[in-house]
């Protein structure tokens, strides 16, 4: 498999996905693009050095020229939230982080696949769709693909049941209107909340699913994780990674990725988290979940929630 990434920031987030993108053998060529020059070259070192292990791949700090024929561009650059700050606090300085970036970047890498990690990751999605002069299917943010993870867990810890076998969203804003669609949510086709009556075996006792503390340890996950180690890398570098093998991988997949609305529930020129097709062609159109009444208005809130902060902002 040869696949030419670059990432853009060279952080714990950056340097985590690197990482991972080599010893899962996602990457043969990744180059590492950072302000701070020797952090990138550090960073590639160490994890080059180490590659004898695993699959082979060239890993090298480098400049926006050299993303040229870059199949993928991850954006993990900006500044980093802080304990108790919300991820729409940042939205200006990384508004204007981003705005310097994408002609530096499109520049040389006009074919690629754009991932958008940092922080706020709809509205820098909404930001590249605007002023970067790409096609909307190369234009992908991660959006709620983490969020929904840290749901899964969450459920799969409640009924003590692997987590693949749980099938469960977070749509909306990757951040504090985000939400559950429980009409949909399901272990093995079963309802969530019809699972412990299916289960045949009477003597194993399953704590009541309570729907609203599995929402907050959604959204208060991330913050959680920062206030107790100082930053979140682990969780979502494995789900950045995940999008790219979608991406390289031949194989669509459903995923809850941040692309532009276009009247879906109603909802317009804004980015935003809803169930996406991710193949080789990069964001390839949207699927229609069948939601509540509830759960439209709750998406339609979450859109105005992002539309109230981007009339404020200069992209």
């Amino acid at each position: 498999m040869r696949n030419k990434v670059t990432i853009i920031g060279s952080g714990s987030v950056g340097s985590t996905i690197a990482y991972t993108m080599a010893i899962e053998g996602i990457a043969s060529e990744i180059v590492m693009v950072d302000i701070n020059v020797n952090k990138a070259l550090g960073e590639a070192l160490d994890i080059r050095q180490g590659l004898s292990f695993y699959p082979s791949c060239s890993i090298y700090a480098g400049s926006y020229e050299d993303a040229k024929d870059s199949d993928i561009v991850i954006l993990t650059s900006g500044v980093a939230r802080k304990p108790g700050q919300s991820r729409l606090d940042l939205a200006q300085t990384n508004v204007n982080i981003t705005k310097s970036i994408i002609p530096e970047i499109t520049k040389y890498a006009p074919n690629a696949f754009y991932v958008i990690v940092s922080n706020p990751i709809d509205i820098l999605t909404y930001q590249f769709h605007k002023t970067a002069g790409l096609k909307e299917n190369q234009i992908i943010g991660s959006g709620t693909v983490l969020d929904s993870a840290r749901l899964r867990a969450r459920i799969a810890e409640y009924y003590k049941i692997n987590q693949k076998n749980v099938h469960a969203y977070v749509l909306g804003e990757h951040g504090d209107s985000s939400f559950v669609p429980w009409s949909v949510a399901n272990i093995s086709n079963i309802h969530v909340d019809d699972y412990p009556n299916c289960i045949t075996d009477k003597d194993k006792l399953l704590p009541p699913l309570v729907h609203e503390e599995v929402e907050q340890y959604v959204r208060k996950s991330g913050g959680r994780v920062i206030e107790r180690k100082g930053a979140t890398f682990y969780a979502i570098a494995m789900s950045v990674c995940h999008i790219c093998k979608c991406l390289v991988s031949g194989v669509d997949s459903s995923l809850t990725v941040s692309t532009m609305m276009h009247g879906e529930y109603g909802i317009d020129d804004v980015c935003l988290s809803t169930l996406s097709i991710v193949g080789d062609q990069g964001a390839e159109g949207k699927l229609a979940l069948k939601l509540t009444d509830e759960e439209v208005e709750k998406l339609q809130y979450s859109a105005k929630c992002l539309k109230d902060i981007i009339a404020q902002l200069n992209f």
